[in-house]
């Protein structure tokens, strides 16, 4: 058989076909036999890769095997090398594109210096060293390896998207009336303060202290980074050295562990964050969230915590003490131990002179700070606890509510919230009252374990200056001042008495309305039928309705302001029903009293049947100083976040009755306060109040004006664990010459009893 030779067939090329022998006769066992023809290799690759004709079976050890057998343990793939994995990196690929060309092109050099050892020409030990050319390659290529490394590292290093929960958690801060920190609520003393608020003297006395240069470096301090190192290695210390860049990124991502690994980290994330932040916003977040001790980060706590101001009244002198905690807390807290008082003087010293030096304090504006500013011995921002988690409350659902201020934005805290409150009168009332529970403890210890005091005093102007709301918050989960729990009694008749002045009175169906003065004439006797239009009133058990007199005395005819001056309580009934209890409600609520604790329309409404709290009848008789303009009572006069003011809802005054009419009703409180205490108050004050007394002895009151500041106090007994309904006081509350209510009122403001 003759084989054509290709065109493309050269004479040095040899091809090998491998031809299959046809079978012969022969035993079963033989097998066939294969040919080698000369051939091309790429054609006997090609034609081993080609695929077997359909229907072909074929040959060799898999022959016969079901696809499913010969791929049972099939190769896995093989993983990228590093170099691929590196080069698929969008950020690392131009790096490393040009780290080959480079390297490309230095490859003859490196070649030129690779050393011969033993080297030769020398003898003895000198055969090993290396030439200086090989130490200059040596050096260089260190630094350019070194080079390479922090390259990549900060390729590599991203900055964490999450902040540390100091960083990013701050409180509410509650302030007294007077601006001075009342309270505050959550689990970081932290508040945010914009660094144009922060005054020039307080930013650079950190700097001065801390980094000098920082508005020149680049994040990072070589030098304080080999220190640094070299103290790890050394005595396992990594302090010091660290920019304010690196101490920001400290503090706000990484933690405080004394290790190269986090130093190396912060370094990276700090040259990182200078070159994606301006030096303004990294002094800023830098001077909200450094550690200053007693509890506090951030600039602006600390200046409260220490001197009980914000940190914009700082002096440089305050600053520089401040900026002096930095260093540690624990270390130069002058109020912890003498040694701290002579490191903190030192450091305080030292930082004032720096000041100078960097020509940011003038040498005689330094003359001016010789003494040392004491901080306060103990931090005035003080958890809530008793009476404060009272008020914290009230202004808290103020702020809220006033605010549109969602729960969720409340609780990330950052908020200041500036109350209402009048911190001298606060202590006085809680003072008082704290006496007379003692007192009843004493003097009746089973009574008095199921007594209750709830008090309030609110101003004309609505508000709301001080409550007691009960013994201890934390025990007690509701506020006493603003309980809508027991009924008034005859401490609402000053309501009954505006709207009949208001309004007129009306005695028969058809008759008109006519008016009503303080001296209108009404039955005082006791135990009177309650009249209508029609007769008498009869109730559900058919039984004629009366009002009943204190001690069930009788007056006989007496004017209604001689009847308020002695708390003569018939007139008050039979009045209420020619006024119409429709207009009494109208009048009450119109004064300040809540809708929902208003009684049922039936002759005891005007005998104090309606629930108000002491909150709300303090304010309703503040519409009687106000001239009959009512504002609502309010908690909170402005509220601020981070320093940016919120918009509040405040009230606004309304007329709630004529001016002529509160004129009355408070001249008439002026007679019943000068009547019954005489010797209450100085002649030249403007003092007036009511005593206030139950059907069923189940409260006593007493609510009363003095300089446009009403006050109310209740006495009540209730047994939380059962039943929950008002018991008898049982003398609890006092007599009528000696009333625990008037007590508390009295002490509360002041006077002399």
């Amino acid at each position: 058989m003759q084989l054509k030779a290709l065109g493309s067939f050269k004479a040095e090329e040899t091809v090998q076909l491998r031809m299959p022998v046809q079978r012969t006769a022969g035993t079963k066992n033989e097998k066939p036999e294969a040919t080698e023809v000369p051939g091309t290799a790429d054609e006997s690759a090609s034609a081993a890769a080609e695929p077997a004709p359909s229907g072909r079976i074929r040959g060799g050890e898999n022959a016969g095997r079901s696809p499913r057998s010969r791929n049972r343990n099939p190769r896995k793939a093989p993983r990228p090398s590093l170099r691929s994995r590196l080069a698929a990196n969008p950020r690392l690929a131009p790096l490393l594109s040009f780290l080959a060309a480079s390297a490309a092109r230095l490859a003859p050099h490196a070649r030129r210096m690779k050393p011969e050892y033993p080297r030769p020409g020398r003898t003895d030990w000198r055969r090993w060293l290396p030439s200086g050319r090989q130490w200059l390659g040596g050096t260089f290529a260190g630094i350019g390896l070194s080079f390479l490394f922090l390259v990549v590292a900060y390729a590599a290093t991203d900055i964490p998207d999450d902040l540390n929960s100091h960083a990013t958690q701050q409180d509410n801060v509650y302030f007294w009336a007077d601006g001075t920190p009342m309270a505050r609520t959550g689990w970081v003393q932290r508040q945010e303060m914009p660094l144009r608020d922060i005054p020039e003297d307080v930013r650079w006395a950190v700097l001065a202290a801390e980094n000098e240069n920082f508005f020149n470096d680049p994040g990072i301090s070589v030098m304080g980074l080999t220190r640094a190192v070299l103290r790890t290695f050394g005595q396992g210390d990594t302090q010091g050295g660290s920019t304010i860049t690196q101490q920001y990124v400290k503090n706000a991502y990484l933690n405080q562990d004394q290790t190269v690994r986090r130093k190396f980290t912060e370094a990276m994330i700090a040259l990182k964050l200078d070159n994606r932040m301006s030096k303004e916003e990294i002094l800023e977040s830098y001077l909200n969230t450094s550690w200053f001790g007693r509890g506090t980060y951030g600039i602006q706590r600390a200046a409260q915590a220490y001197y009980g101001k914000d940190v914009s009244e700082l002096d440089a002198g305050e600053a520089a003490f401040l900026a002096s905690l930095l260093k540690g807390a624990g270390l130069y807290d002058p109020t912890l131990s003498s040694a701290n008082r002579d490191r903190a003087v030192e450091r305080w010293t030292w930082t004032l002179d720096r000041m100078v030096d960097i020509g940011k304090l003038s040498p005689a504006e330094r003359a001016t700070y010789k003494k040392f500013p004491e901080p306060l011995k103990s931090n005035p921002l003080y958890s809530t606890g008793e009476q404060s988690d009272y008020l914290v409350e009230l202004a808290s659902q103020y702020a809220k509510k006033s605010g549109k201020i969602s729960e969720k934005q409340f609780d990330l805290g950052g908020y200041q919230i500036y109350t209402t409150f009048d911190k001298e009168r606060e202590h006085r009332l809680t003072d008082v009252v704290t006496k007379a529970r003692k007192k009843a403890l004493k003097d009746d210890p089973k009574a008095a374990k199921t007594v209750h005091y709830g008090a309030a005093s609110v101003a004309a102007d609505g508000r709301i200056l001080a409550v007691y709301g009960g013994p201890d918050h934390r025990k007690q989960g509701y506020n006493e001042s603003n309980a809508t729990t027991v009924p008034a009694g005859t401490a609402f008749t000053p309501f009954v008495y505006a709207a009949a002045l208001q309004h007129g009175v009306r005695t028969t169906r058809d008759g008109e309305r006519t008016p009503v003065t303080g001296e209108s004439l009404y039955n005082g006797d006791d135990d009177v039928p309650v009249s209508t239009p029609e007769g008498p009133y009869w109730d559900r058990s058919g039984r004629k309705v009366a009002a009943s007199n204190d001690g069930d005395k009788s007056y006989g005819q007496i004017s209604l302001r001689r009847a308020m001056a002695l708390s003569v309580n018939t007139p008050f009934m039979q009045l209420g029903m020619d006024t119409g209890l429709d207009k009494v409600r109208a009048t009450a609520v119109a004064s300040g009293l809540l809708p929902s604790s208003i009684g049922a329309r039936v002759p005891v409404l005007s005998m104090g049947s309606s629930t108000p709290s002491a909150i709300r009848m303090a304010g309703g008789y503040s519409t009687f100083a106000a001239a009959g303009e009512h504002t609502e009572p309010y908690s909170v006069r402005r509220v601020t976040r981070n320093g940016a003011k919120i918009p509040l809802d405040l009230p606004e005054p309304r007329r709630a009755i004529r001016a002529e009419v509160a004129e009355e009703v408070s001249s008439a409180l002026t007679e019943s306060f000068r009547t019954a205490h005489p010797d209450g108050a100085p002649a030249t004050e403007k003092v007036g109040g009511k005593p206030g007394t139950t059907e069923k002895d189940t409260a006593a009151w007493y609510v009363g004006t003095h300089e446009s500041v009403s006050t109310a106090v209740v006495v009540y007994r209730i047994d939380l664990t059962e039943s929950l309904e008002p018991l008898p006081l049982e003398g609890i509350a006092g007599t009528a010459d000696d009333s625990v209510p008037y007590g508390i009122w009295s002490g509360a403001l002041g006077l002399s009893g």
